[in-house]
């Protein structure tokens, strides 16, 4: 008797996110561009031609790794920025998503620090695409904040960019804290939140200067 579409596809999904756990773990110790489908089907107990049944390339492996990892890091930061709050618990808060990401999703946040500058040219414009995508949303919301009344947005979008990269280099620092470390997590998350009020005080004097 066949199986159900439901189940089909069900079976289907597995597979593909077996392979994409099996590269990610191999992803840990090694760039995209020096990834081989047939290491991939090895650690994943399966043979390459069932790779093919769910990506036409390993490129195509990596650019949905970056599709996931964004995913989930996206949904976060978006709630945060959608509540009610002032500068500083708006920083904490910014903080406190940041290293809650990088502790849930290390293997996924070292593969886009990596690739952000690898040798694969269509995932690393994936990934420099979702970071810009950040910048676009973070953009938006600073210029609907009273303090960018009068701000070109040129400027508005370089301090947009200045917040992405600050978190971006925290969450590069915290992959290098041991697991479980909670004193240098926390000098590193205090050392970001110490540079974000810097910077928040820096647009305040923005259109002084």
């Amino acid at each position: 008797m066949g199986h159900t579409p439901g189940v089909r596809q069900a079976r289907k999904e597995q597979t593909r996110r077996a392979l994409m756990g099996a590269a990610l773990r191999l992803l840990e110790h090694q760039g995209l561009s020096g990834l081989g489908l047939r290491e991939v089907t090895r650690e994943a107990g399966m043979s390459p031609a069932a790779f093919y049944r769910h990506f036409p390339s390993v490129e195509e492996l990596g650019a949905a790794l970056v599709e996931e990892a964004f995913g989930s890091l996206h949904a976060m930061l978006r709630a945060t920025r959608a509540e009610q709050a002032g500068t500083d618990e708006v920083i904490r808060r910014s903080v406190e998503v940041t290293v809650r990401y990088v502790g849930l999703h290390r293997a996924h946040f070292r593969f886009l620090a990596r690739e952000r500058y690898g040798g694969v040219r269509a995932v690393r414009e994936a990934v420099a695409a979702g970071f810009r995508l950040f910048s676009d949303e973070l953009a938006a919301d600073l210029a609907a904040q009273p303090e960018s009344a009068g701000w070109a947005e040129a400027d508005v979008r370089m301090l947009a960019d200045l917040f992405v990269d600050l978190m971006v280099a925290t969450a590069a620092a915290l992959l290098e804290v041991p697991p479980g470390d909670r004193a240098a997590e926390e000098r590193v998350a205090d050392t970001a939140r110490r540079r974000l009020r810097l910077i928040g005080l820096g647009r305040r004097h923005w259109l002084e200067a």
